[in-house]
Parts: structure tokens; sequence; C-alpha cells
């Protein structure tokens, strides 16, 4: 009855049609019979929370996503259609689609949710306690999608609660772009108001997928965590863009406690959340011992589980198909596109069993040869090329490699073979194969990948430990807390914690710096966090440009396929680190600056 319950909860708020209601009504007797119907007032908030991001669609960048994971140096996908090859060349500016598709969109959003809030008072078949609750979701998603606006273009216009007709243009109201101090004050007002007008409310069950106190907090700390982050925070390269009064819409000198406003929202979402509410997942396996590696893989397969604060209830979902390979001749329940790729650089990034960075000379990290290994999805050892032997848990949940067993033996055991003459390499994948050699393999469920009706997986409470430990040791870099929610996201990957053993506790702020940003990269690798991370950080420049590799995939030979080649020099310059305002954008309203480079 449950699954029943979510699923009817999932159809009634994204199966509406875009346009439903987005539009200009024949008189204004139709715009108050909307309002003035429950049934149909709760269709017109079910339109507003289509506009929140499918992270799914990222093949065709549909539903709102972006091309997160390709843009990154975490991922590339093989298809060159896709709108991360454009970034990735540099070929992309202020008249490229998609970029003014989310602006608008967004703003679209932020526009509906505004008419809900103002016009919900024409409903009488409301009661009280259901009229709070709707306006409280509507605030939040106003709030999200603004939040989505402000980590892609930065200090971006503010409409405020005025009602806007649904036929006035964005560009016809004459605003301008406000400091992004401004913009944070608005959004986590925005979200204090609705996290309180949600308190108490239902989350779960048939409310799963609804905005919640808990997403609206967890959401006020990622607006705070960008804030205080080197983009935002002192960035003299932003020195240009300034209001016409002249004020900064970056501010110019850098300031810490901005970290420290991150980290206390954070810690208040902990102590209101943690245990009885949210804890890291954790499964043990047949034997009922904890597992590590059924923990981690199933955290993001096992639908609403204590460990995810939102869920996406369903969406257009391209992903089982990019991340199951070929795998030539099998059954449709096995054989998918592979065209999902990690890169080299991510697979190193993945620490050995011994919880160590694969450069540390104690890591036991082996560059060369092969070994028999097992892996911990296997059910016996098998010929393994060396680096990918004895690494954590989380490589073994991200990566398919040549010579691994597939998820889904329904169909038998199906080694899945990704070099050019393989069963899911380039020779017999005709578009169809993973142009770094591995194929990403996070998320994916074990069962038939032409599943549907999957929730979309959207923030969790290992992110929120992990922004709160960045953002503590950014202004109390001694503090005890660092190390222990640090350690929290170890012990359930299954390595060494900081101090266990031989394993030293990085000693200065910038050793810890590194060792959070290394864990925050495994952590949630492949869940659209790494390119935003990047771009706030201001370290796209160095992780994100210049040659990319991955295995040999056109090496005839198997053993050739071995060698790291490049696969593609990538292009990230200064000015990516914001999107371009979109020029028809500008072209009708000059109050508008564009963002530096553009």
């Amino acid at each position: 009855m449950k699954k029943l319950l979510i699923l009817f909860i999932g159809i009634v708020l994204f199966s509406c049609n875009d346009d439903y209601l987005d539009q200009v009504p024949d008189d204004r007797l139709t715009f108050e019979e909307t309002f003035s119907k429950l049934n149909t007032l709760e269709k017109y908030l079910a339109n507003v929370y289509s506009v929140i991001p499918n992270e799914y669609g990222q093949r065709y960048t549909v539903q709102n996503s972006g091309p997160w994971l390709c843009a990154s140096d975490n991922a590339e996908y093989v298809w060159s259609f896709h709108l991360g090859n454009s970034f990735n060349t540099g070929s992309w500016d202020p008249t490229t689609g998609y970029v003014s598709t989310l602006w608008s969109n967004f703003y679209r959003g932020i526009r509906k949710s505004t008419t809900f809030i103002n016009n919900i008072d024409l409903c009488k078949e409301i009661s009280p306690a259901l009229k709070s609750q709707y306006i409280a979701e509507a605030r939040v998603l106003r709030a999200y999608f603004y939040y989505n606006l402000m980590r892609l273009y930065g200090p971006v216009l503010l409409m405020g609660d005025e009602t806007i007709a649904p036929d006035d243009e964005l560009s016809a109201l004459d605003l301008e772009r406000r400091p992004i101090g401004e913009v944070v004050d608005y959004i986590t007002a925005e979200l204090d108001l609705g996290a309180e007008g949600l308190k108490g409310v239902n989350f779960k069950g048939t409310n799963a997928g609804r905005m919640s106190r808990p997403f609206a907090l967890a959401i006020k700390e990622k607006v705070l965590l960008f804030a205080a982050s080197p983009l935002y925070n002192g960035n003299t390269n932003m020195e240009g863009l300034k209001t016409s009064e002249g004020a900064d819409l970056v501010p110019q000198s850098y300031d810490v406690a901005l970290w420290k406003e991150a980290a206390d929202v954070a810690k208040s979402f902990i102590d209101e959340y943690v245990p009885g509410t949210f804890s890291l997942y954790k499964e043990n396996n047949a034997s009922g011992e904890f597992d590590p590696y059924l923990s981690c893989r199933n955290v993001m397969t096992v639908q609403w589980n204590e460990e995810m604060i939102y869920e996406r209830p369903r969406g257009t979902n391209y992903y089982f198909y990019d991340v199951t390979p070929y795998h030539n001749g099998e059954n449709g329940e096995v054989k998918g596109a592979g065209g999902l790729s990690a890169t080299q650089s991510m697979v190193d990034a993945y620490f050995t069993s011994n919880g160590r960075s694969i450069d540390d000379p104690a890591s036991g990290y082996r560059e060369s040869g092969f070994s028999n290994f097992q892996a911990p999805y296997d059910f016996e050892e098998r010929s393994t090329y060396n680096q990918w032997t004895n690494r954590e848990p989380r490589f073994y949940v991200g990566i398919t490699y040549n010579g691994s067993l597939w998820l889904n033996r329904d169909h038998g055991n199906i080694i899945t073979k990704t070099w050019y003459g393989g069963n899911s390499g380039r020779q017999v994948g005709g578009n169809d194969y993973p142009p770094t050699g591995y194929v990403v393999r996070k998320k994916m469920i074990t069962g038939n990948r032409n599943a549907t009706g999957v929730a979309i997986p959207v923030i969790r409470l290992a992110e929120i430990y992990l922004d709160y430990v960045e953002a503590l040791n950014e202004y109390d870099s001694g503090n005890p807390d660092i190390l222990l929610y640090l350690n929290k996201i170890r012990e359930r990957a299954g390595i060494p914690e900081y101090g266990e053993g031989d394993l030293e506790i990085p000693s200065t702020q910038e050793g810890m710096r590194i060792a959070i940003r290394k864990e925050r990269r495994v952590e949630l690798a492949f869940e659209s966090v790494r390119y935003f991370d990047a771009r706030r950080w201001l370290t796209a420049e160095e992780k994100f440009g210049g040659p990319m590799y991955g295995m040999d995939i056109n090496a005839t030979s198997e053993a050739d396929f071995y060698n790291r080649v490049v696969f593609e020099n990538r292009v990230f310059d200064t000015k990516h680190y914001l999107w371009p305002i979109p020029q028809d954008e500008i072209d009708a309203n000059p109050n508008i600056l564009q963002n530096p480079g553009w």
C-alpha cells in the first residue's frame, strides 16, 4: 500500500503538462475559477513542482537538468549532441539555447510560485491547515528555483512578491541584478518562512516528494555555503560587476564569518534531525554483518531510505540505459549503451582499501600488471588489472571496468568487456560505447534497466555532513566536529578513519581542506555536485581544463587497451565560472549587466 501511495503522489506532482495554466486566461473569470476550486488549485501547484530539475535527464538536458556530470572532470558522454561537449570545448556563449532555457524556466517557476501564493485565498474549498502548507511549499519551491539560478548565473534578478501577469516577459520589467548578499538574504528568508510553515507537516508516505521543512533547511545551508565560497566571497575577478548605484554585485573583500553562517545552519539541521529522522544508510550482508559496499551502493537505490532528505518522485529516466553497458547479444534488460563514461581522473580519485590516495607511497597501489581479485559484488576471483584491485568499496559502487561482473544476473553471469573488441567496446557498439573505457555504475539498480517509476535522489545526509565539515574547517579549523563527521563518512565507506592505526589526522587547515575535498569527490561522485564544487572553490580552470585521460578504447588488442591515453583536451576559462546572462534578455533589458568575459 505504501508503494502505491508514493506512486500516486508522484503522478499527482509530476504528470502535469508544463504548459498547464502557463498562459493568458481567456478572461478573469477563468483565472479565478482556477484558484477557486481545490482540484485545479492543486494541479497548478503540481505544475510548479514540474520545474524541479530531473538529474536523471542529463543526456538530453531535459526537465531542467544540466550537463553537470560531463561538464566536470568526473565523466564524459559518448554522444556529440550532449551539451557537456559544448562546454568542454568552450563552444558556448550567451546565445546558446540552453543558457536561455534554464534561465527562463526557473524564472517561470518563480512566477508561478508567486501567482499561487497571491491567489490561494480565492479557494474556499481548502482548509486553513492545507492552505498554510501549500503556501509554505510554494515559498520553498520559489527559493529553490532562485538557488538554481544563483549557482549558475551568480547575482540575479529578484522579482519580489508582486504577481506578474502570465503574458508579461521578464525582460519587460526593467529589473536589474541584485548584489549576491541581497539574493542570499532573500532566498534564506523565504526558506525560513517555508520551513516554519511546514513544521510538523509529514513529509513521508503520501507526502513523499513534496517540499518539507528538512529540505528547506538543507537548501538554506547550500545557499549559505555558496555565499561563503571563493566564487562569491572576495572574488576580484568580479570587480566590474556593479549595480546602477555602484554597489558591488559580488563582495570584493573576504568574510570568514560567512563560513560560520553556513556551518551553523548545517549543525542546526543535524541537531534537529539526526538521529531521530535521518541517519547514514547502513546495510548488513546475508551473514548479518555490516557491509560497506552494499551500504554505499544501495543508499542511492533503496527509495525513500533514512539518509535521503529529498528525492524527486519520478521523471524521464534515460540514466539506466546510459550506465548499462552495451553487452552485445544479451537480453534487453541487461543491454544498454554504456555511453556515460567515467574519466581516469575520477577512477584515480578513489582511495585504496587502506583509505589512502593512490599517490600515497603507503597506499599499496599498483600501476600495472594483473592479479586474481574478487570484487565485493562478485562470487569468485577474476584476473583484474592491478589498478582496480584492492580499492575502497565506493570504487566498486561507482565504476564498471573491463572484466567486471554485471550487476543484473537474471540472464546469466555477464562479464562486461569495454576494450575495442569486447562485448561493450567500440567495435560492436557503434555509437554506444564508453569513450574512456569505464562506464559509470553508481545509482544503477541491480534489476531490469528498463525499470520506471524510480525515485531520483536529490540530496542526502552525507552531503550535509560534508558541507558542515568544510564550512567549519574554514573558520574554526581545530574544531573536533570536523574529524567526527568526516570519519562518519569514512566509517560507513568501510575504510580506516583518520587517526585510526597509522593513518594520520591532517594537522593543518590546508591539509584538512584537501582531505575534505577528496572525500567529497568520492562520496558524492556522479551526484551532480562536482561541477558546482570546483566552480565555487575557483579550482575549475585547473581541474576541468586540459587533457582528460582514459583507457585506449581504440587499441585492437586487449593488452594495449590498458594504456592511458588522452580522449579529449578540454577548455575551461575564467569566464566559465559563471554562466552568461542570455543575450536575448540583455537585448530586451539593457539594465541587465552581462557576466565578465562574455
